[in-house]
């Protein structure tokens, strides 16, 4: 058997980015929602039959779950993607007979995968770690997996939960699944539900606890909506440009997907935001009332951008319900604070292998003027065309070379 590992060889990559007009008029086709294609694959995957996804989102993170899932390879790399190895320990776990060793990049191997791991053992999952504690890599032998009663914390990621659901309509005894504590990221697990209820996964949820019953999934084709999480970098640059009409195509405005409650946070910054069929237009406003406090513990992934908004126009309130921040890519709340600094001096920003510090970086040209960005080859994780995207908003991107570095 072989070895299956997907590693996209990217140059480094280093922009200059700026602004002249401030003025950002244009229309974006946004990218297909990478959340919703991780979990479609998955239910592919068990679902008796075949069936198509359209318009599935071409990232890094979904084309490596995608080539996982597809070799019969022992060895599985999925690079930096943290819902791809969540959901495919979970997947693996259930292939009786294969045995399967899981790893990723550098800084997966420092994030904690102990609460998923515990959960699925006490289903009857043979897992091991091959390195550290608590941490992947892991060695996975495949079971026929009963399912039953199960308890599992939720303050500490939604993945954990989400890949217990996507393959709990094929335990022989479904799955019970009390979740303790205060849960992160919720509508994330709505959007789970949801997507199994497409496809014959019923489920309840009563207080704190999800309950699955056996079931088979059923084939339908299925269409992947826009990214909401995309849209957010455009709600930042609406905020920040002097004026705007910013179209972007694909969303739904009764979207399964948690952030698109920017529209509701960011038209307190004075954008508005208008549907019209599957098109978000955005203006921009002077209706300015942003709180003195926030709470994203059920949209963490908003931070990043919402953050670098507030401090281009100097607000700072309090932001709450972004703990699990700190095991992202990087520690996402320690980065924005130290490149948030550079803005009044070298305007050189890091990105910390994060696609999101990239973005979320990017439109503050348009309040500090120029802004180097090193390593702008991450945004590949999640959008791929952001630089191409940017440049129709009349972005200016200047790479640099060695000799002009």
């Amino acid at each position: 058997m072989g070895t299956a590992v997907l590693t996209i060889y990217f140059p480094q990559m280093n922009y200059k980015i700026s602004h002249h007009s401030k003025v950002v008029n244009c229309t974006i086709d946004l990218p297909a929602s990478k959340s919703i294609s991780n979990r479609l694959l998955i239910i592919q995957s068990l679902c008796t039959e075949d069936f198509q996804i359209k318009n599935l989102s071409n990232s890094d993170d979904t084309l490596a779950l995608k080539k996982a899932l597809t070799s019969d390879a022992k060895t599985i790399d999925v690079g930096a993607g943290g819902a791809s190895f969540r959901f495919l320990t979970s997947f693996l776990a259930t292939q009786e007979g294969r045995e399967f060793i899981i790893t990723g990049t550098a800084r997966m191997k420092e994030r904690p995968i102990i609460a998923l791991v515990g959960a699925l053992q006490s289903l009857g999952a043979e897992i091991k770690y091959t390195e550290k504690e608590g941490v992947p890599p892991l060695k996975i032998t495949g079971k026929d997996l009963k399912g039953g009663k199960i308890t599992i914390d939720g303050s500490v990621s939604s993945q954990f939960i989400s890949a217990l659901l996507l393959i709990a309509p094929t335990l022989k005894n479904g799955l019970n699944l009390k979740i303790e504590g205060e849960i992160v990221s919720k509508p994330y697990i709505k959007m789970t539900l949801k997507l199994m209820q497409e496809f014959g996964g019923e489920s309840s949820w009563n207080g704190n606890t999800i309950e699955v019953k056996p079931q088979n999934y059923i084939a339908k084709n299925f269409e992947v909506e826009s990214d909401w999480s995309a849209a957010t970098f455009w709600f930042e640059i609406a905020v920040l440009s002097k004026s705007c009409n910013i179209k972007l195509n694909g969303l739904s405005e009764k979207s399964i997907q948690g952030d698109k409650k920017a529209t509701a946070i960011f038209k307190k910054l004075g954008v508005s935001s208008v549907f019209e069929n599957n098109t978000l237009i955005l203006t921009k406003n002077k209706n300015i009332n942003f709180p003195k406090h926030i709470n994203l513990l059920a949209i963490p992934d908003l931070y990043q951008p919402l953050k670098c908004t507030l401090f281009a126009v100097n607000n700072n309130p309090e932001i709450r319900g972004i703990q699990t921040l700190m095991d992202k890519e990087t520690n996402r709340i320690d980065a924005v604070e130290k490149e948030l600094i550079k803005l009044t001096s070298s305007k050189i920003i890091e990105t910390y292998k994060d696609h999101r510090m990239a973005m979320s970086f990017a439109p503050l040209s348009l309040k500090f003027g120029e802004i180097q960005i090193n390593n702008a080859e991450v945004i590949s994780k999640s959008y791929p065309n952001f630089w191409k995207d940017l440049e129709k908003g009349g972005f200016k991107i200047f790479p640099l070379t060695d000799s002009n570095n």
